[in-house]
């Protein structure tokens, strides 16, 4: 199997590993005593430290990829062990909820702080081992990691909850991180060269890649804002019950990801579009997207909708992100990597409090922000090619 095959897997067992608690933190909070807005802080603890971290692990896989790979996934693998060994103590009455809460939250940031390493290490190893030509497909491999994760994390975990119990999944997870680690260390080769020296530091708003960071940012945040209220508003617009929602939901949420892994994983891979050609295609699916949601009365228009939005963000985000890549030297590309990692993490950190608080003034608001943005965006990207040398 080729290196770019063997970092798919790495990363598809890391996202996994993730997405697999994602069904299971509220119900799980619910039972361990703990208010909404304590579990809400679980994931936007998580998201902050990604954001703060990852242009340090970016910056220092200049040095090697291979052990910061590594290093995030046993850091990983120990945080969900403590979330685990913490919510256990606290199901058995060992630990109160005036310390259980702190407990939980501490290890939530640590593994934000580990996995933040993850993904801007495996964008540069990308980098490494492919040339410019290539660029771009190997990017859009990485988001079909990612996503056919987030698709198969979410029912593996309610499967593992529903047979062994909520707490299954946490410890799960960090099994399957450790099996990761073994993996990367035993198989995945090293794509820097051993002595090479940490690159300069690389400033956001450098003209190279503001733009571009600026654009990631804007895809997250659409796109999580999306994702965090799409529930409430099937069973608003559809007058649903809340079984009928979870099932209308689902599916719709399934033909989303699909649709995404798709265009990501065959699509972008085949027809190898450069980052010009996948922005200037995706960002107007996703505005048609957002506008059908807004105006949709209807199930199958709603999930029309989803799938378009998930088109254009499957073509989009390989485009930002091969397009950072190449906006650099070839010595810049952990530096970038790390920046990008933390424009999408400011993204999906912002994305459920912009995205609620919206929706409490109109259930339109979320979408009707996610298409704004998408069109200044593609407003702006002539003017983008031209300051960005691609």
């Amino acid at each position: 199997m080729s290196a770019l095959g063997l970092l798919f897997l790495t990363l598809f067992n890391s996202v996994l590993g993730l997405s697999i608690l994602f069904p299971i933190l509220g119900p799980l909070g619910r039972e361990l005593g703990l208010s909404e807005v304590q579990v809400g802080l679980f994931s936007t603890g998580y998201a902050l430290m990604q954001f703060l971290l990852s242009p340090y692990w970016g910056r220092r896989s200049e040095r090697g990829r291979k052990p910061v790979l590594l290093l995030g996934i046993l850091g990983f693998a120990a945080s969900f062990f403590l979330f685990g060994l913490f919510a256990l103590l606290g199901q058995k009455g060992v630990l109160s909820g005036g310390l259980l809460f702190p407990l939980l939250l501490l290890a939530r940031l640590l593994g934000g702080a580990f996995s933040s390493a993850t993904l801007p290490t495996a964008q540069a190893y990308v980098a490494d081992v492919t040339g410019r030509e290539n660029r771009t497909t190997g990017m859009a491999l990485l988001g079909a990691a990612f996503g056919l994760a987030v698709i198969l994390g979410p029912a593996l975990g309610a499967g593992l909850a529903a047979l062994f119990g909520l707490l299954a999944p946490v410890f799960f997870s960090a099994g399957i991180a450790l099996l990761n680690a073994l993996f990367v260390h035993l198989v995945l080769p090293e794509s820097k060269p051993r002595g090479t020296e940490a690159g300069a530091r690389l400033s956001p708003f450098d003209p190279r890649v503001f733009p571009l960071l600026l654009l990631g940012f804007a895809l997250n945040l659409s796109s999580v804002a999306l994702e965090q209220t799409i529930a409430f508003y099937f069973q608003d617009r559809l007058l649903l019950s809340g079984v009928e929602t979870a099932q209308k939901v689902g599916l719709a949420l399934v033909l989303y990801g699909i649709v995404a892994v798709f265009v990501q994983g065959v699509l972008v891979r085949k027809t190898g579009w450069p980052p010009k050609v996948l922005l200037s295609l995706g960002l107007p699916l996703g505005i048609l997207g957002f506008v059908l949601l807004v105006y949709a009365k209807t199930f199958w228009v709603l999930a029309l909708g989803l799938a378009l939005q998930g088109a254009g963000q499957g073509l989009a985000l390989p485009g930002v992100t091969a397009a950072l890549s190449l906006a650099v030297g070839e010595g810049e590309q952990g530096l970038v990597a790390g920046l990008n990692s933390s424009a999408q993490a400011l993204g999906r950190m912002l994305g459920p409090m912009v995205g609620t608080g919206l929706y409490r003034l109109a259930p339109e608001g979320p979408y009707v922000l996610g298409a704004s943005l998408l069109l200044l965006a593609l407003l702006f990207l002539p003017v983008l090619f031209r300051r960005v040398k691609l």
